[in-house]
Order: C-alpha cells, then structure tokens, then sequence
C-alpha cells in the first residue's frame, strides 16, 4: 500500500530525536558586529571548552583579534578545552586569484609558537572531506562554548565580522542547552577527530595529501555511512518547542537533505527560503513546482549576483570564478520566467537582497510560522552532494519564537526589492564580455550543467 508523500514526511519528522527547549533559552541576533561581540564576550566567559566548526578561520585583523582572544583565555585558564575545526584544504591554499604566499596554516603555526609550549595540545585541526576541495568541504557549523552554540554560516575573517565597516550577511542564533551542546560536541569527538586522516594545521609537518589520500576516501565513506548526532535523552516531535541537530553528507542516507524535502512536503500555507546561490537541486525545484500548483505561498531571498562573495566589479581584471554570478542570476532569470504567472499572481515572491557592495550569505527555510531550520546548506547540488553539511531543526507549534522570528525576517527583507518581472534580471547580452565568453563556451561544451553541480 502506497503511503501519502505527505503523511510520510510528516512521519519522518516525528521520528528525529528531539530535544525539549524554553524559548529563553534561543535568542536570534541580527547583525555581524552583534555576532562578534557575543564571540568576544563567550570566549571570555568560557570556562571549560570552547569547539569551533566553520569553513576556514583567516589571517586578517577580525581572525587576528578572535584568536588573540582565545589565546588569552587559554592562558588564563590552561585546563580550558579549545579545538577549532576548519576545512583541511581551505586551509592550506591562498584566497581566489590572490598571489601566492604564506597559508593561514602557516599563521596557525606561527601563532602557536607564539602562545604555546610545544606539550600544549593542538588547537586547530583540518578535515578533509574528500581529496580535493572542490569535491567537498566541510560545511559543518556551530561555535560551542561551555553550554552555549553560537550558530551561523558565518567563518571567521573581516567581513564575516563586519571588521571595517563591509559585511558579509549571514544568519546568527544562540542557544543556550547543555544538552545540545553536549551533542555537538560528542560529534566532533567520535567522527570529526579522526586521527587516521585529520591532523593538526598547528604543525609545520603536516601529511601530504597523497600520503593519506585512501585515508580520506574511508572517511569520507565512514561519515556519510555512520555519521550522526547522538542524544543522550530524546523526545519525538509534540506540541511543545523543540530542536534536533541534523547532520548530512552525500546523496545517500541523508538525514538533513530528507528533512529538508519534507519541510518543503509540508507546507500549508507559505514557505520562506533564503540562499545565496540560486541552483537549486533537482528534487528541490520539484517540490517548488507542486508548491505552486497547489496554491501555496513561496518567497524565496536571494542575493543580487552583486552581492555575491565571488561576483568581480567589471571595471577589475575578471577570473574564472567571477562567472558565477552571472550564472546564479541566469538560473533565477529562467526560473522567474517559467513561473511568471506566479509572480503576477502574487504566489510567488521572488526578492534580491543588495546593500551597497556588501555581500549576502543567507541560508534557511521557515514553514507556516511552525518550523525554521538553522543551517550552512545552500540548498545547491553541492550541498546535496559534495559537503559535509549540518542544520538545526527547530519545531515551534505553539509560536513561541515568532515575534524572533519575524524580526530576523524584517531585518532580511530590509535591503531586498521584490522581482515583479523576470525580464528586471539581465540577460546574457548583457553581461561583461569576458562572462559571456565563458558562459557561452560552457554552454557549448555542454559543462554548465557540470558546473551547476559542484559550484
């Protein structure tokens, strides 16, 4: 007997552990210079752990001043447990298109020499979610301090902290649960720190990757197979408010890509969706598509291709990555055009979020004012595919965190315009010379479907 789609996604939520929470006990920030000054002030009340995931942590002023900060700290306290987990080939490589030089690390272990006595543990440790970076990162956030995750898409560098005065937007929560941060933390321990291929970036001897290159295959398989988050003591989803850490990687048994899906299954009334890079995946834009046939309410905030991090002023020299922009507006150009009606109709809103030349790095979905998933997933092929991704689901029935809510929603909305027709996005012809030189090359070699997939 066939099962309603519906009443299965509906059984796959009430079937993740969960976890009871007090609506005091989750505060939503809504700005990178408040999200920085709540780092500084948990480091320094930290006083037994401090576990960092993010994408990679840069040797500039805000990644200078943050680990200055937990520096002090460590030397105030030396019993103070400090792992900072960040992506292995992130960081061992320059920034896009800049000049060769010292990696951060190489700052990582100049730092260290710096601070530390060689005993001291490690600090800052790389993983390698595959043998190359553009197969797969780690994607995995949360900031863990004592009892408290501070949990956001963000890294740590300048403009994710809003150091001189140009941001890159992100969304920002904290949660304050022993229990899920004792979660958290048990994760990175049983499967993040594995000795076989994550090591120290701390060291000047770290492993050349074609020494552990098998290493990282089995670990990249271990995770996808057995990688979860494991709590002590659950609940399963009721009417009471709750959250349940989720964890993803690969296009098998994915827990936060199924959660994910099914939110979209769910949708009553209206569903919000935030990213930065409009590509969504395949099953996605299937959902989006019987959504809107049924009447349902999408609004989807996306970054105007200026306020993408990789978009290049056509006035500077173009590179490769610079396309990307271009290619992200190209797929919501198409999309706007197919769902035209839609739009006319008011079903579906479609806005792009610019401030000046900040950037936009937004990601999460909100469902009928009842679920809001906290996540670093860009809701992209890649995501679905390739990085190691995690999310915070949270189930709000009672509407406890809407007045939370809506205010990050407003603060979002603030520098968006609303798309009222597909043709206000360019087209191609429009595009700098060098982007629609490449741009028609891909399509010719038939490599932009290849591109939509890991990029």
């Amino acid at each position: 007997m066939l099962i309603n789609k519906t009443k299965r996604a509906m059984q796959n939520l009430e079937r993740l552990p969960c976890l009871p929470l007090r609506a005091e006990q989750i505060e939503f920030i809504y700005s990178p210079a408040e999200f920085k000054q709540q780092i500084i002030h948990l480091i320094r009340h930290a006083q037994s752990r401090i576990y960092i995931t993010a994408l990679y942590w840069q040797h500039d002023e805000a990644g200078q001043q943050i680990l200055d900060e937990i520096y002090r700290a460590k030397q105030a306290n030396p019993e103070l447990d400090v792992k900072i987990l960040i992506d292995w080939h992130r960081a061992q490589r320059n920034l896009l298109g800049a000049e060769k030089s010292a990696t951060n690390a190489d700052w990582y272990c100049e730092e260290r020499a710096k601070y530390q006595l060689p005993q001291d543990p490690n600090m800052f440790f790389g993983v390698p979610i595959n043998t190359r970076e553009v197969f797969g990162v780690l994607h995995i956030k949360g900031f863990v301090f004592d009892n408290t995750v501070l949990y956001s898409g963000a890294s740590i560098n300048n403009v994710y902290l809003n150091q001189s005065g140009k941001y890159r937007y992100d969304r920002y929560h904290k949660i304050t649960d022993k229990a899920l941060t004792d979660t958290l933390v048990n994760f990175v321990k049983n499967y993040l720190l594995d000795p076989s291929a994550v090591s120290p970036l701390d060291i000047s001897n770290r492993p050349k990757i074609k020494d552990i290159r098998q290493n990282i295959r089995f670990f990249r398989k271990s995770l996808a197979a057995d990688a979860q988050y494991h709590l002590s003591a659950s609940i399963t989803l009721n009417d009471s408010l709750t959250i349940c850490p989720l964890f993803g990687l690969g296009s098998g048994n994915n827990i936060l890509n199924r959660t994910i899906e099914d939110l979209f299954q769910l949708v009553e009334q209206k569903l919000v969706i935030c990213t930065p890079y409009f590509n969504f995946p395949r099953s996605l834009q299937q959902k989006i598509r019987r959504l809107l046939e049924k009447g349902k309410q999408i609004e989807i905030i996306v970054g105007d291709k200026t306020a993408n991090d990789f978009y290049i002023p056509p006035s500077e020299p173009f590179k490769m990555a610079g396309a990307l922009p271009y290619l992200y507006e190209n797929n919501l150009r198409r999309f706007s055009k197919k769902f035209e009606q839609a739009i006319t109709q008011g079903r579906l809103v479609v806005r792009t979020w610019k401030d000046s030349d900040n950037t936009y790095h937004l990601k999460g979905v909100w469902v009928d004012d009842r679920y809001i998933l906290l996540t670093g997933n860009n809701l992209n092929p890649r995501a679905w595919r390739l990085d190691a991704e995690n999310g915070l689901f949270i189930h709000d029935p009672k509407g406890e965190l809407s007045e939370q809510a809506q205010q990050e929603l407003t603060c979002i909305r603030q520098h968006t315009r609303v798309l009222t027709h597909y043709a206000e996005l360019e087209e191609l012809e429009q595009y700098p010379q060098p982007v629609q030189k490449l741009l028609k090359k891909f399509a010719r070699l038939k490599a932009d479907k290849l591109v939509k997939m890991i990029l």
